[in-house]
């Protein structure tokens, strides 16, 4: 990886962390998860899955990244990771979506947190400690500052990783997942995009 594709990935990793976590109100910077109805000069128009269509501007600094499919094996003991789970009826965490970071973003949003991917979900960004094979997929034990988690992954859970995207990949009906801040009559400036690409949805 070429040492601008590198920063490029650390840069929208580092933001994920930074702007995506942060609670939604008024100046703060938003999750937007949706599909791309148009996208024309620097608007992005993205129709939301609670059912409306906002206008995203994509500023100069807006850092845009795709998500590559990658296998659960590739889970290995230290990975630096970020999985959104929920609790099962015995209380145990079960993931949603892993995604590994690449290695220059290692650190990133280090924690356990509430997350908004479902009722009662978390958001958990941690190194791998141990993998351990299950009758229902892995095991991840995950450490992080202040604490230690065991999460479940099926095997049907979707597991990505962060490659570079270009505004050519921002066409109709891709999926994306958008942080921007609410900006000037009812749009949106736009932080960082993760798009769609080749049939991998960022799943977070």
């Amino acid at each position: 990886m070429s040492f601008r594709l590198k920063l490029t990935v650390s840069f929208v990793a580092l933001t994920l962390a930074g702007a995506a976590f942060a609670q939604s109100s008024a100046g703060k910077p938003e999750r937007i998860r949706g599909e791309i109805v148009s996208f024309s000069g620097s608007t992005l128009q993205v129709h939301r899955r609670s059912g409306d269509t906002v206008t995203v501007e994509m500023k100069d600094s807006t850092a845009l990244n795709a998500v590559k499919a990658i296998q659960l094996s590739d889970i290995k003991p230290g990975s630096y990771v970020g999985t959104a789970a929920t609790p099962g009826p015995d209380g145990k965490l079960t993931a949603k979506e892993v995604l590994v970071f690449p290695e220059a973003a290692r650190g990133t949003g280090e924690g356990h947190y509430a997350w908004d991917l479902g009722a009662n979900s978390s958001m958990t960004n941690a190194n791998v400690d141990t993998v351990v094979e299950g009758t229902s997929g892995r095991d991840l034990k995950l450490s992080y500052k202040g604490g230690t988690n065991t999460i479940n992954v099926p095997t049907n859970v979707p597991v990505v990783t962060l490659i570079p995207a270009t505004r050519d990949d921002l066409t109709a009906g891709k999926k994306v997942f958008v942080v921007a801040t609410p900006g000037k009559s009812g749009s949106y400036d736009g932080i960082f995009v993760v798009v769609e690409k080749d049939g991998a949805a960022p799943p977070m």
